[in-house]
């Protein structure tokens, strides 16, 4: 399985997508940076132009890292498996004397695992500029965080799980309209379900629902690959 998830980065260039989280986690860095500290999320007044319960660093880090990398991710589920059906790659790929479940997830596994590490590693080269930022200049946010406890980490590595495996959904509405531009749709409906807000009452901040929509999505991959032997190409 593992040199099927080297082969898959190696065959699909995984130094583009290398660069591009590395310019997409500069980018939200700066963004964040610059929310907290220079006053980009204040009002004309001075005042910080953020709903109720968002008024917290962790809010904002948590609400951008997830909208773009469960974006990027669908892209490149969609890149490494949507368009290699679509192109008729996966024809080879199916030739070789490896069964197609086996291939289909280690396809889906090394966009999972890059993901996953690409963004616990935005999220945190955000949080410590924002910890180094804020012990000289004064943040827009409330800094409700503490990088020395082990509770911020497991939280961390927890809501990554969630956001990267939930690619997974739209990975399947993809193959099942042969359409990557579906999959890249699904992955923006997604955002608006969990990190929008209806009146007061949103699913970002509730703690049952992630893990409902964790097994969901592991759900939606089994979906995926189930009966892949015996199905058609796209």
């Amino acid at each position: 399985m593992i040199k099927l998830i080297k082969l898959e980065w190696k065959k699909n260039n995984i130094r583009k997508y290398i660069r591009n989280a590395f310019i997409l986690a500069v980018l939200l860095c700066f963004f964040v940076f610059a929310n907290a500290f220079l006053g980009i999320a204040n009002d004309p007044d001075g005042t910080l132009d953020a709903a109720e319960g968002k008024d917290i660093i962790s809010a904002t880090i948590e609400l951008f890292t997830s909208m773009s990398f469960l974006v990027f991710t669908s892209v490149m589920l969609a890149s490494f498996i949507v368009s290699a059906y679509k192109n008729k790659t996966m024809n080879l790929m199916f030739s070789y004397p490896i069964k197609r479940q086996k291939i289909l997830v280690s396809q889906m596994m090394a966009v999972w695992i890059f993901n996953f590490i690409a963004l616990v590693v935005t999220k945190l080269m955000i949080y410590t500029c924002v910890d180094v930022g804020a012990k000289s200049m004064q943040s827009a946010f409330v800094i409700d965080f503490d990088m020395g406890s082990l509770s911020f980490y497991l939280q961390l590595l927890a809501k990554s799980v969630v956001i990267v495996t939930m690619s997974f959904i739209a990975l399947f509405v993809g193959m099942a309209m042969k359409s990557s531009k579906a999959t890249i749709i699904t992955s923006f409906l997604l955002i608006f379900l969990t990190q929008a807000n209806i009146g007061d009452f949103s699913l970002a901040g509730s703690t049952v629902f992630p893990s409902i929509l964790t097994v969901v999505s592991f759900v939606f991959a089994g979906l995926s690959i189930y009966n892949i032997e015996r199905k058609d190409l796209m």
